[in-house]
């Protein structure tokens, strides 16, 4: 039964590192950017969208639908990022058991 002890302890630990990794991506912000930078969406590391800057080169009549567009490109940029950064602390924090398959434990 040592084991038990072992493993039990190692447990807590990780739990302890993904309470810290989920702390860390609350404090989160990551920028997606399209048309070569001239649309850039902020993210928050809920996944919140905090900010959207235009480059007014692109606030001409007729050119709504592209804006459009590009700030949803923009927004897809950031989520990438983002749920990259969010399985990568995840992973980290959960450390030799990241491959197993626990209940209520997140997926990597």
């Amino acid at each position: 039964m040592k084991d038990l002890g072992g493993l039990m302890k190692q447990a807590q630990q990780m739990q302890q590192k993904l309470a810290s990794a989920q702390a860390e991506l609350k404090e989160l912000v990551l920028v997606g950017a399209a048309g070569d930078g001239l649309v850039k969406v902020t993210l928050k590391g809920t996944g919140e969208l905090s900010r959207v800057d235009i480059d007014e080169s692109l606030m001409a009549p007729g050119e709504a639908e592209m804006v459009a567009d590009l700030i949803v490109a923009a927004h897809a940029d950031a989520k990438r990022a983002l749920d990259a950064r969010q399985a990568e602390l995840m992973s980290q924090a959960a450390g030799p058991l990241a491959g197993l398959n626990i209940p209520g434990l997140p997926k990597f």
